[in-house]
């Protein structure tokens, strides 16, 4: 994404991050982190690279769904932006948790990659 702003960057990964979950593909999902990406999901316990995250999303139950929007993003560096998403799951059951998102991406050999990974829950 040469030319992308912030924004543009975050909205893509987590555009594909969404895809991933809604198809409830852990393993593309984990291809977006790096290989040493240190993640807080909802849960208390703190991950630490593929195998972590790969075990947090394959335990999400199929047909739960997210939607993510990008509410704030800059640059720390050319190859590193962090920002602020929103996210609304919605179980298949119909009920909704509200989640903010604190993500830190970094681009290796032309690609973005999610560095850091912190989810709160939002009322």
């Amino acid at each position: 994404m040469t030319g992308a702003t912030a924004a543009d960057v975050l909205a893509g990964l987590l555009d594909d991050w969404r895809r991933a979950f809604n198809g409830h593909r852990p393993a593309e999902m984990v291809a977006l982190f790096s290989r040493n990406a240190l993640f807080q999901g909802i849960s208390p316990r703190l991950r630490h690279g593929p195998g972590e995250i790969f075990e947090y999303y394959d335990k999400v139950a199929p047909g739960t769904t997210a939607q993510v929007t990008v509410v704030s993003a800059a640059r720390l560096e050319q190859a590193v932006v962090h920002g602020f998403a929103e996210v609304t799951f919605t179980a298949p059951t119909g009920d909704t948790h509200l989640v903010r998102l604190s993500v830190v991406a970094e681009q290796a050999g032309g690609t973005w990659l999610i560095h850091q990974y912190h989810a709160a829950t939002r009322l």
